[in-house]
């Protein structure tokens, strides 16, 4: 049984999850009142093997770095529990499966843009975090790809709703990310990963998360203003964003920066389900 748990977890499940919410937002966005039930599965069922399959080759990837960092000691790749070998062919299979799935019942769009999100994930990212304070960026392009491949799942093209989906999450991901290594400095600090924090300090990380939050109302106030969206999800997005630009411009008189970074994280993810919830209903909603 704690095998069966070790190889679940291997998967990140809270990513995976996390993306599907995305995805089936995205999906119900160009969907509208009109949702095609298999076609529907199909895509969540694909999109979710193809991102357990990533995570895995990232955890592999990934092991000597998550040996340094506190709250990453006890995966299964760092404790031996899964063997390299197991852990590569548990990748491929599930990688395999979720690209057939998508390939024989969703389309090959959608396949090229998680191959492309796969690749940027696993292989540059991979590089990215050991060797460039860019890393976050990279890594958001990758982490993007969830809501654009459930709109295309759909739409069967790329559009001006399927950038402004993409703008949207990279640059929600920017301060969620920046909030994280601001109150897990000391962890990528030991890690040796050179992330904003680490490499330019918390203040220059506070100046990035102004700077995207406001890329984030704009871009999310697009998507209305472009005829995708209704003025529901206009209001309560605008009204979240300003809200959470009010806590990141907070930071630049904060006393404790480990307690400002976790309120600006805790509040991203406020910020993502607001999103996606109404992203999903907003074929029924003014």
């Amino acid at each position: 049984m704690e095998t069966l748990k070790s190889y679940y977890r291997l998967t990140k499940p809270g990513i995976v999850y996390g993306n599907l919410m995305y995805a089936a937002a995205g999906f119900l966005l160009a969907a509208g009142r009109h949702i095609d039930l298999p076609l529907f599965i199909a895509t969540l069922a694909g999109t979710s093997l193809v991102i357990a399959g990533a995570c895995v080759y990232n955890n592999v990837l990934d092991r000597n770095i998550d040996s340094r960092m506190k709250r990453t000691q006890k995966r299964a790749m760092v404790t031996q529990v899964i063997s390299i070998r197991n852990a590569l062919i548990y990748a491929t299979i599930l990688s395999i499966a979720g690209f057939g799935l998508l390939m024989f019942f969703v389309n090959w769009l959608v396949v090229a843009i998680e191959a492309a999100g796969t690749i940027v994930y696993v292989l540059v990212y991979g590089w990215a975090k050991r060797s460039t304070i860019h890393s976050t960026v990279i890594g958001s392009v990758s982490g993007s790809v969830p809501p654009v491949a459930g709109y295309a799942a759909v739409s069967g093209r790329l559009d001006g709703g399927a950038l402004l989906l993409f703008l949207i999450l990279t640059f929600w991901q920017m301060p969620h990310f920046y909030a994280i290594a601001t109150y897990r400095l000391k962890d990528y600090r030991e890690a040796g990963l050179p992330v904003l924090t680490v490499k330019k300090g918390v203040r220059a990380a506070k100046y990035q998360i102004v700077a995207y939050i406001t890329a984030f109302i704009i871009a999310a106030a697009l998507l209305s203003l472009y005829g995708y969206t209704g003025y529901v999800y206009l209001v309560a997005m605008v009204g979240l964003g300003l809200w959470w630009l009010k806590l990141g411009l907070e930071g630049f008189k904060a006393k404790d920066d480990n307690k400002w970074g976790r309120q600006v994280f805790l509040f991203s993810l406020i910020i993502t389900l607001a999103f996606s919830l109404l992203l999903a209903l907003n074929a029924w909603l003014p």
